[in-house]
């Protein structure tokens, strides 16, 4: 559409079976006010009503709207997205995310615009929420507050990713060889060539996948994903792949089968690999413990702001989590945590 002018925003989303969420997604976006945007919908080959339903609305929207088809698998489908974006900024959302202020969007841009003044490199997430009627449990107050924190492994795809055109140039592609957590690998080399910024507004997000597999067996899965990337274990990733189903697949997890396909592949490295991989993922473990003075400050409501924690945490990072900081700390994890692994396995029917 040669008249029509050049979008500010370029939302871009990746599909898979999602009929009933396309209508209240872009019926979502229709809402948002002061900006100029589109949407790039694109599908991995949907078996589904996705790209009809999508079709049947376009006409009615405020923006234009673009659909792709091309094979499954999120990093691919963001990426070819981010290739047919218009715009100088782009915005990578989940389809099942929605934004409660109708200028969400406008203030977003508008903080970005202000960071990138001083010459950094600066990409924007969302402050979280997940879509709960009434009080959100516990846990979802808990992962809500970490993902606002500046710390590597709390910033995912569900808080939107904004960043301009070069700067995903320099950090991206997706990485589309990998079946899954393409969201966290590009956010960790964000942190790596720039920084990150917590946009002033909030995204929604739904709860879907945890209330539909378990919330303790999907985060479990989630931390061992975590732990094998942050160790550089990809091919043990690639064994654990069946794991994360696509939303319309999702059902009861059930850990011991996955935690005995891992158990099989690393039982081919060799046992200096072995010894590695254990050590490594002590090291993971012992940095991350951190959350639970976390939780703690979340549970006691001491947060002080949006983005930092409380006394808990303050406490630890003074005192704890420097006298565990090292050789023995990590060490110490990593007895527990093949501790908990052997004991898991032990107790699966």
């Amino acid at each position: 559409m040669p008249c029509e002018p050049c979008p500010e925003l370029s939302v871009v989303v990746p599909v898979y079976n999602e009929e009933g969420n396309v209508a209240p997604f872009l019926a979502a976006l229709a809402r948002q006010q002061g900006v100029r945007l589109e949407v790039i919908l694109s599908d991995g080959a949907s078996s589904d009503r996705t790209l009809r339903s999508a079709r049947q609305l376009r006409d009615g929207l405020p923006f234009p709207l673009t659909l792709l088809e091309g094979t499954k698998g999120r990093g691919g489908q963001l990426n070819r997205g981010a290739e047919a974006a218009r715009a100088e900024t782009l915005l990578f959302l989940h389809i099942d995310s929605s934004f409660e202020d109708p200028l969400a969007l406008r203030k977003a841009l508008d903080a970005l615009r202000e960071a990138l003044r001083s010459g950094e490199k600066v990409a924007g997430r969302f402050a979280l929420r997940f879509g709960f009627p009434g009080t959100t449990p516990l846990p979802y107050r808990f992962y809500g507050a970490k993902a606002a924190l500046d710390r590597p492994g709390c910033t995912h795809g569900d808080q939107g990713f904004l960043l301009r055109r070069d700067f995903f140039a320099q950090v991206g592609p997706f990485d589309s060889s990998l079946p899954l957590m393409e969201d966290t690998f590009l956010a960790e080399r964000v942190r790596r060539e720039g920084r990150w910024l917590l946009l002033p507004a909030t995204i929604t997000t739904s709860p879907r996948r945890f209330l539909a597999e378990g919330l303790l067996p999907r985060q479990t899965l989630n931390a061992i994903l975590m732990n094998l990337a942050h160790i550089g274990q990809l091919s043990l990733i690639r064994c654990l792949q069946t794991s994360y189903r696509s939303q319309d697949a999702a059902a009861r997890l059930k850990l011991s089968p996955f935690l005995a396909s891992l158990h099989r592949a690393m039982g081919d490295l060799d046992a200096g690999e072995r010894r590695r991989l254990w050590r490594r993922t002590g090291a993971y473990v012992r940095a991350n413990a951190w959350q639970i003075a976390f939780f703690l400050d979340v549970v006691t409501r001491g947060l002080r702001e949006e983005g930092r924690g409380g006394r808990f945490l303050e406490l630890y990072d003074r005192f704890l989590g420097r006298l565990i900081d090292n050789k023995g700390g990590d060490l110490g994890a990593a007895l527990l945590t093949w501790l908990w692994f052997r004991l898991t396995l032990l107790a699966a029917p």
